[in-house]
């Protein structure tokens, strides 16, 4: 009896720390560059930063190069007011921007209407 309740306990706290990594670790990080086009604050309970980034690539198919319209939506916290502060900068310049972000497993209301999460932003020259 002893040991069913130390197995029972056991597999209850894996599966607590397996589904606690999967709600806050990360699924991966990187960066993505772009101009900032959109960055709005929306949400009826937890109100959070929403922004799309066009990338702005290009196809060259040997004769002529092609624009194609690529947008890449993200959120930001709204506490980030560094990170904030610098889209706002890159949105009204019309810079390129450099945004480093953190792709969670999961999309949480608080965290925002994406998986992605931008914590840092550099401006180009």
């Amino acid at each position: 009896m002893k040991t069913a309740k130390l197995v029972i306990a056991l597999v209850i706290l894996l599966a607590l720390l397996g589904s606690g990594y999967y709600f806050f670790g990360n699924y991966s990080d990187g960066y993505r560059a772009g101009t900032v086009i959109k960055l709005s604050r929306k949400g009826l309970i937890f109100k959070t930063f929403e922004g799309q980034l066009n990338l702005g690539m290009g196809i060259n198919d040997g004769n002529s190069t092609l624009a194609v319209s690529n947008l890449w939506a993200f959120s930001v916290s709204p506490s980030d007011t560094v990170c904030l502060h610098g889209l706002d900068t890159a949105m009204m310049s019309g810079k390129r921007a450099k945004l480093h972000y953190r792709e969670k497993f999961l999309g949480v209301p608080w965290r925002g209407d994406t998986k992605y999460q931008v914590y840092k932003v550099e401006l180009s020259h």
